[in-house]
């Protein structure tokens, strides 16, 4: 018992370090991103008085978040609008991503036949098919839905094949040795090893729908009470009225991080408890 209590009290200060250590990395992870920013922010206050830049080129600091409070009505409603459009491509980007994934997962000759077209949509920019879908489609909603869900799709329909396909070869002998149905094994097999791949794309996707949404309102010029938040950046741009623009820009940035993390949270509370990726973290 004695050389068991040494040996115990020796690795006690080394767990001690490690304990501290990873205490120190927790509190960093956070802490130094925001002091980076805090600096950042106070740079850009000094650089715009010392070299008493106009507020119609670099606002201040100040006047950005004093018109972020008092544009909060118009800024907003506009970002509801952008929402509205991210999140309705996003769930479309979903259920077409994953309903054709698994029909690839089914016959390689479908996959074969139209992941051609999917490659073709995600390289082609955005604003060189606009012109066709507006001449096709009238309705402005329709447009802009449909521009930012190209955008987002393929990420989706990538990963998730990807993950279809990357099943464990022996356990997919097994199942058929057992006698398993293509239903049977898509459902307890393909699937949940697709999840940590759909999810990984599901989080990129997530910024790219909010990115499709607000590139489809630039290319579309949508103006109005009801139009998003790239129609508040153009309108700030046109009227010289940089402290709107810097604000609208905010509101999107911290759109964009707010849906990653929420996606990143939803992915960790999926896989925590026995995917290898969310267990490393956790331990």
């Amino acid at each position: 018992m004695t050389a068991i209590e040494d040996t115990a009290l020796k690795l006690d200060p080394e767990e001690s370090r490690r304990a501290r250590q990873e205490r120190l990395e927790r509190i960093g992870k956070w802490a130094l991103p925001l002091a980076i920013m805090v600096l950042a922010i106070v740079l850009w206050d000094r650089i715009c008085v010392w070299n008493e830049i106009p507020q119609y080129i670099l606002p201040r600091p100040g006047v950005v978040l004093q018109t972020l409070h008092n544009d909060a009505g118009l800024l907003f409603s506009s970002l509801l609008v952008t929402l509205r459009i991210t999140f309705l491509s996003l769930l479309l980007a979903v259920i077409g991503g994953v309903g054709l994934a698994v029909l690839f997962a089914q016959s390689k000759w479908v996959e074969m036949s139209f992941f051609p077209f999917a490659i073709v949509l995600q390289v082609t920019p955005i604003v060189a098919i606009f012109p066709l879908i507006n001449i096709y489609v009238n309705n402005q909603t329709v447009k802009l839905l449909l521009c930012a869900w190209i955008v987002a799709f393929f990420p989706i329909l990538s990963n998730t094949t990807l993950g279809l396909n990357s099943v464990d070869r022996n356990l997919r002998d097994l199942f058929k040795l057992n006698g398993a149905t293509r239903w049977q094994q898509l459902r307890y097999l393909r699937l949940p090893a697709a999840m940590p791949y759909f999810l990984g794309g599901l989080k990129i996707a997530g910024g790219l729908s909010l990115i499709g949404a607000v590139v489809a309102e630039f290319v579309a010029g949508a103006q109005g009470q009801s139009s998003g938040l790239a129609s508040r950046i153009i309108e700030a741009g046109y009227r010289l009225n940089a402290p709107r623009l810097f604000a609208a820009l905010i509101l999107i940035s911290l759109t964009g991080i707010l849906i990653f993390l929420v996606l990143s949270l939803v992915s960790h509370l999926i896989l925590r408890r026995w995917h290898e990726s969310a267990l490393k973290q956790e331990h």
